[in-house]
């Protein structure tokens, strides 16, 4: 029976645990909704899809929830250019961002091709790359077709 509780925890959940932060019930449930996340939500839209799985958590309690996840490092926030906090789970691998300035939408991609090119401007500066976020804003070049996804 336990085995099956630790199964259906969420990732954030097994890190908030990790993290030595209490879970109650209103924190699992902002977990649950940022785990579920494939988008990098805002504390707005957060707090929109909380209140579809329980209607009594308030807005300032997402805001408080996803500040402390922020600064236990367990959320990673990113402005892309809106000055809007979004969010998406830190400890996931290395990635960059595309973002479409028209929708808002966000495209999370890696390359090689760049990761390596940036290790060189590094060095050719007399840098050893510790770390970088990459966010490159764009719109698509046939406005008829949806970008592709990446």
């Amino acid at each position: 029976m336990a085995v099956s509780k630790i199964e259906s925890l969420t990732r954030l959940e097994v890190l908030c645990a990790e993290h030595g932060l209490r879970m109650t019930g209103q924190r699992r449930v902002i977990a649950r909704v940022l785990s579920e996340a494939r988008d990098h939500p805002d504390v707005e839209e957060v707090h929109r899809r909380v209140h579809l799985v329980d209607s009594h958590i308030s807005l300032s309690t997402v805001y408080r929830t996803v500040n402390l996840l922020e600064k236990k490092g367990i959320l990673e926030r990113h402005a892309f250019g809106s000055g809007r906090g979004r969010y998406e789970e830190a400890t996931r691998g290395h990635h960059d961002h595309l973002i479409d300035i028209a929708t808002g939408r966000v495209i999370e991609f890696h390359s090689a091709e760049i990761e390596k090119l940036q290790e060189k401007i590094a060095r050719e500066l007399g840098f050893t790359l510790v770390g970088h976020r990459l966010e490159l804003y764009g719109e698509p070049i046939d406005k008829k077709k949806p970008a592709r996804k990446g």
